[in-house]
């Protein structure tokens, strides 16, 4: 059973997500339907734009990929009992690294090489930046909540810093690099599955899904099958008893604010390597703070965080079409909706997490394990 809750380790991952989801849509379809709108419409357009079409879904589990990667790196600094609010800034540096490697390699390695380290630096340079304010908790008490935060903002400066001083080309306007060479260019998913003759519509997806996937799994992997995870998981739990077990907290720290880092840079495979192509301004777009809402309604479990990922990228797919179909119903609606999805999946767990156990009590259900 999971610290704060009454509820099994079942319901805590499977059931409790689900009635946190459908409280949020019932407050949701209130809304609603006071502004004069048909909730019902409202999902049927919104399920219709986020899954009606091959190119509607395509687009989903391409906000769903990035959301996989910030939501994993929530996920794992908070299972060591720290709060990474960084991954933003995070994944900016993880995208810089990406793109600086790319325009100065792209013409004179082959794409099996070029990829690789382009995903190799993505990491390194998410966790060199998650790294200063590990070290600054572990070493001088500095906390990592308001050290992250003050890093994305500096990391944002850095990036127009370098396309503005560096990396424009002469006389352009926009405040971009010259397109990559094709080696570093990460294959669509229309591009991957004609390779084994499926005709796929044109879209932003691309094979950074599949290493989302990957990542999940790594990170399963490492938390609940290897040592290290679960020291790491220890020191989360309980300081005092890891210390008592000789567990040294402060590496544990860096260690989980380092994985956590790498996992938010791989964001830059998805949108520099596998759609844009070139180091551009806001391809991060406040994916990072979008993966703290995923690991929450995720309960910081890598299987938990596909299933938030792919309902938040429906939201932002499914939102947009709802706000060309539905007249009336404009976009900050559909923030509207995700903002409850954020409140009830993060702020109001344990205030149903009590009601859904009594619920459970009464039914002979409530046996943990």
């Amino acid at each position: 059973m999971r610290r704060g809750s009454e509820l099994p380790l079942w319901a805590d991952l499977l059931l409790l997500p689900l009635v946190c989801l459908l409280v949020a849509l019932g407050a949701s379809a209130c809304v609603v339907a006071l502004i004069g709108q048909s909730p019902l419409e409202v999902l049927l357009a919104l399920l219709k734009g986020a899954f009606g079409s091959q190119r509607n879904l395509s687009y989903t589990l391409y906000y769903a990929t990035t959301f996989i990667f910030t939501g994993l790196s929530v996920a794992v600094a908070h299972r060591a009992g720290l709060f990474n609010i960084g991954a933003e800034g995070q994944a900016v540096l993880g995208g810089l690294g990406c793109g600086l490697l790319a325009m100065t390699f792209s013409n004179h390695w082959p794409a099996w090489v070029m990829l690789p380290m382009m995903l190799l630096f993505s990491a390194i340079w998410g966790a060199a930046w998650a790294a200063v304010p590990a070290y600054l908790q572990a070493y001088r008490g500095s906390h990592v909540v308001i050290t992250t935060i003050m890093f994305n903002f500096i990391a944002s400066a850095l990036l127009v810093y370098v396309l503005v001083n560096f990396v424009r080309p002469p006389g352009s306007m926009a405040v971009e690099s010259l397109p990559f060479a094709p080696s570093a260019h990460l294959p669509n998913a229309h591009e991957a599955l004609a390779w084994m003759g499926v005709a796929w519509p044109q879209s932003p997806l691309n094979l950074s899904f599949v290493l989302a996937l990957v990542a999940c799994l790594g990170v399963y992997v490492f938390l609940w099958q290897l040592r290290g995870g679960y020291r790491l998981r220890v020191v989360g739990s309980s300081p005092g008893a890891a210390q008592y077990a000789g567990i040294n907290d402060r590496h544990q720290i860096m260690i989980a604010m380092g994985l956590s880092g790498a996992l938010a840079g791989m964001v830059g495979m998805n949108e520099i390597a596998g759609v844009s192509g070139k180091l551009l301004l806001d391809y991060v777009n406040g994916a990072g703070f979008t993966g703290i809402a995923v690991a929450l309604m995720g309960r910081n479990h890598p299987a938990g965080i596909v299933f938030s990922s792919l309902l938040f990228g429906a939201l932002f797919q499914g939102g947009a079409e709802v706000a060309f179909d539905i007249p009336g119903f404009t976009r900050d609606m559909v923030v509207m909706l995700q903002g409850f999805m954020v409140l009830f999946s993060g702020a109001m767990t344990y205030a149903i997490a009590p009601a859904l156990a009594w619920v459970l009590g009464k039914f002979g259900l409530l046996r943990h394990g």
